[in-house]
């Protein structure tokens, strides 16, 4: 069966190497779907793509659309039937100097309302042998967050759940409460956490059918990248460009295993970097959820 790629986010940075990873290890008879909010981007990625040999389509997907998500998933039944490797990519960046306040409602549309339409309306469409991947972060970690909050990230039944947890974080940023709730003032790292509890919830629901059937779901920590949207953030001396994120990332995708230990936890991916304490973080080490 020819295998089906999706990489919502994929105009630039690490999603346009994820679309170009695949596309140059996928067989002819496959197809690789680059999609993005902005169609002359969505257009130029794809013309930019180089030893292409799968087919790539360049679709429109704005996930911050209501129902674009849910629309986009039934065309691509209706086209092939299934998917077999999802990469939700997608990121709505903010700047150091931007106001949390004023930025919030479309951040949260983007990243993690996006994020959960993404897992609602795909999961469900993958194929024997399937993939699907949130790049995230090691902020994603309750480790990253005041122990009074972690509860409320805890025994999360579905993805609703997380919805209304992420709302009302939403919801304290943009009136300004957060501060005084313990929340970081860095929104990124909020952000993180709902999209591993998402993976965690839709894993927990999941799990023995896609063990069964060899289905791999889970976050994806590629570490520290070189793009535009972290280098106002962090120091990024010796950081990787994302081509080299992007190789172990497309590895992971495409190999048979079954990763059972993988399976809806957050994985780092990549270089091995620095962790707490003067530990150090390998490659394909699970990052502790607590």
């Amino acid at each position: 069966m020819n295998k089906i790629a999706l990489i919502t986010g994929a105009t630039r940075n690490l999603g346009f190497s994820l679309a170009q990873g695949l596309a140059q290890r996928l067989d002819p008879t496959d197809t690789v779907y680059l999609t993005g909010r902005d169609a002359t981007r969505v257009a130029e990625s794809v013309h930019r793509l180089s030893n292409a040999r799968a087919e790539v389509r360049g679709e429109l997907l704005d996930v911050a659309r209501p129902g674009a998500v849910e629309q986009f998933a039934e065309l691509l039944a209706e086209r092939h039937g299934g998917v077999d490797i999802v990469f939700s990519n997608h990121y709505t960046r903010v700047e150091p100097e931007d106001d949390p306040r004023s930025v919030i409602d479309g951040y949260v549309e983007a990243n993690n309302l996006g994020t959960t339409q993404v897992l609602r309306s795909f999961a469900p469409l993958l194929r024997d042998h399937g993939r699907l991947f949130v790049v995230a972060s090691r902020a994603g970690s309750l480790r990253a967050l005041a122990p009074a909050l972690h509860p409320r990230f805890e025994n999360l039944q579905s993805l609703d759940d997380v919805d209304r947890v992420v709302c009302g974080w939403r919801d304290a940023v943009r009136s300004g409460r957060a501060p005084g709730q313990a929340w970081p003032a860095w929104i990124n790292i909020p952000s993180k956490i709902g999209q591993v509890a998402a993976v965690r919830v839709i894993a927990g629901q999941r799990r023995a059918e896609d063990l069964r059937r060899n289905i791999l779901i889970a976050s994806i920590s590629p570490g520290l990248i070189d793009t535009g949207a972290s280098r106002p953030w962090l120091d990024l001396s010796g950081a990787p460009q994302p081509d080299e994120v992007a190789g172990p990332l497309v590895d992971l995708a495409l190999d048979p295993s079954t990763h059972e230990a993988f399976y809806g936890e957050l994985v780092h991916v990549g270089r091995e970097e620095p962790g707490p304490f003067g530990s150090v973080v390998p490659s394909g080490s699970i990052v502790p959820w607590r």
